[in-house]
């Protein structure tokens, strides 16, 4: 029997209520002589996933994507979302009373300069927005002869009576055959890197789950345990999290390595430090503009920057690459089970979204190593699978019928983070679904290949994904690649293949490998494996080259290969990928498994002669 246990496909938001909940919002902005408020989707560390307590955007608008603002007015509520919810924004919230605005069109402080009445009083929480967006929007107020003010506490709490507790999972040390590196060196490292700063406010939660080497509950789909820390340049640590989350094991292991203080006195330890004239590094990306302001008010100096933790974690060490290859080599084979139980039960018409889903998530428990999903599942059929970031719920499941069916997912395991996209077709695919589809492949393959200097960012490569779609006047609106975590979030920075990236790739960071094509209303496609940046050796070189290693193994649907469209050279790392997959997965499956996955990865190259190339370190791309 299948099931989903990490996984909810109810839709728990409900625009239905949004009338109601907004007059109620504006009474109670009224009360505090403001005239509108702007509602983030975010909690006090910027978190992509957040706890249902702070899901505010969501129980006013009725809209449940990952990013959004909203600014309510008295007379108005608009909400802004980029390209992945467009589409989603407009069949989740009740248009007659929320107006949805797409950040490609304009930007908040855009709409704000132009749209805010003069003498407005706009009201917002200082604990959910950054210094620079709180910057902007000043900046935008000012302009329109408008005035922005801090609200504390939120007005919507207030309003919202069932509002869920703030989550309470517990702490657990993340053991250092995984980690790799004990906490206490992390910290001292940490400590060198903060130049003229007195000390760190380390503000990302996943930034102190890996400085300290502990793992929590907090939020989905990561195992985070929110918290904040004080890491000084001379000194003991701080570490602010809520003792009761911590059992005696825990609390002895993290009692040696920092203070434990509650979160509520974070602030007064910031007053002391600017009082003492201290300057503090923040994290622009995380930083609640509420405790600069604490530091800058008390006398101190707020060096707001990147957090030295984000490159320090990104770039993972030996222990942690062993630990992500296998949990691929594991979760390998749950994808093999899978798509061969698929190839079976599509056909008969009779498979949903929900289905497949709940089937996958179920051979990865089966593993017995599955700790969580690394984000929900994206299970999308026909014309679903054209809409990037799809969320399959009760309400738009779909049957799996002819034509193309993506699914996107990941697994958590102690060991490591996986995200894997296969694009599979349900009976005889168009021409046009293989030519799209061998196109998008000759991207990912040219990303798994390339070769490139020290120094090259994600921008640099990221047009090599596209160039085959470009020759046929075609493209993707998303980046080409992700930066993932070990054991930590599917979605890491600093790292990313993108057009916008402009930091450098080093060794041992991991990205996501996803190219794609989407044809609105009609059908999608993508494919991912994660890679590792590697050193090459590669001879006569002059300077020190890197390339990607793959550690994602799973066949690629062949009947959406087109193979005149493939040269010899993506031919004959096609045939190579799946020789791997086979030599690495086979011995972890059963006959019957075995011998699906030999027609699945069968050579497609006959006596195409593989050319010859210079040999690298990992010569498995």
């Amino acid at each position: 029997m299948f099931e989903s246990l990490y996984q909810s496909f109810t839709e728990t938001a409900d625009a239905s209520q949004s009338a109601a909940r907004l007059a109620a919002l504006r009474a109670e902005l009224a009360k505090h002589a403001l005239d509108g408020f702007i509602v983030p989707r975010a909690d006090r560390h910027q978190n992509e996933n957040v706890p249902a307590s702070e899901e505010r955007l969501a129980w006013l608008t009725g809209f449940t994507g990952s990013a959004g603002l909203a600014i309510v007015l008295k007379d108005r509520a608009v909400l802004f979302v980029d390209g992945r919810y467009t589409i989603q924004v407009r069949e989740q919230v009740d248009l007659a009373v929320v107006e949805p605005i797409p950040l490609a069109t304009t930007s908040p402080e855009k709409w704000l300069e132009s749209h805010l009445p003069a003498g407005t009083r706009l009201g917002y929480e200082p604990w959910l927005h950054t210094p620079g967006q709180i910057e902007r929007y000043e900046k935008a107020a000012k302009a329109a002869g408008a005035e922005l003010v801090a609200a504390e506490p939120n007005p919507i709490d207030a309003v919202w009576s069932d509002r869920p507790a703030p989550p309470h999972g517990m702490v657990r040390r993340h053991p250092q055959k995984f980690a790799g590196e004990s906490a206490k060196k992390k910290l001292a490292r940490i400590a060198a890197a903060l130049g003229k700063a007195d000390a760190l406010l380390v503000s990302d939660p996943h930034a102190a789950a890996w400085a300290f080497n502990i793992r929590g509950a907090d939020v989905t789909y990561t195992p985070l345990p929110l918290a904040f820390a004080l890491i000084p340049r001379a000194g003991k640590p701080r570490l602010y999290i809520d003792a009761s989350k911590l059992q005696s094991e825990p609390r002895a292991y993290l009692e040696d390595l920092a203070e434990i203080a509650t979160p509520s006195a974070l602030e007064a330890d910031l007053a002391r430090l600017g009082a003492d004239a201290k300057r503090v590094l923040f994290d622009a990306a995380t930083v609640p503009v509420k405790l600069t302001r604490v530091l800058k008010e008390a006398g101190g100096t707020p060096d707001i920057g990147q957090d030295p933790i984000a490159l320090m974690k990104a770039r993972k060490n030996d222990a942690e690459l062993e630990g992500m290859r296998a949990a691929h080599r594991r979760d390998g084979v749950a994808i093999v089970r899978f798509l061969r139980w698929f190839s079976d039960e599509a056909p008969k018409g009779k498979l949903t979204e929900i289905g497949a889903a709940q089937a996958l998530e179920t051979f990865r428990r089966e593993t017995g190593k599955l700790k969580d999903l690394s984000f929900p599942t994206i299970s999308a059929a026909g014309p679903n699978s054209a809409i990037p970031h799809y969320r399959v719920t009760e309400a738009t499941n779909r049957r799996i019928r002819r034509g193309i069916f993506l699914i996107d997912s990941g697994g958590q395991y102690e060991d490591g983070t996986t995200d894997i996209t296969r694009t599979l077709a349900v009976g005889v695919p168009t021409q046009e679904m293989r030519d799209r589809f061998t196109r998008v492949l000759k991207g990912h393959i040219a990303i798994a290949r390339a070769v490139f200097p020290h120094g090259t960012t994600g921008a640099q490569i990221d047009a090599l994904a596209r160039l085959s779609l470009w020759q046929a006047g075609l493209d993707f609106d998303h980046g080409t690649g992700h930066g993932v975590g070990a054991y930590l979030s599917v979605h890491e920075g600093p790292q990313r293949i993108s057009k916008l990236s402009n930091v450098a790739l080093e060794p041992g960071m991991i990205l996501s490998n996803e190219p794609g094509y989407y044809k609105a209303g009609h059908f999608g496609i993508r494919i991912e494996n994660l890679v590792v940046v590697v050193p090459l050796k590669i001879k006569g070189a002059e300077r020190d080259m890197l390339g990607f290693e793959t550690i994602t193994f799973a066949p690629i649907d062949l009947s959406l290969v087109e193979p005149k469209l493939l040269d010899a050279t993506g031919i004959a790392w096609l045939d190579a990928y799946h020789a791997k997959v086979t030599k690495l997965l086979a011995p972890d499956l059963g006959r019957d498994e075995r011998q699906w996955l030999k027609q699945a990865t069968r050579p497609i190259g006959g006596a195409t002669k593989r050319p010859k190339r210079r040999k690298g370190k990992h010569d498995h791309r």
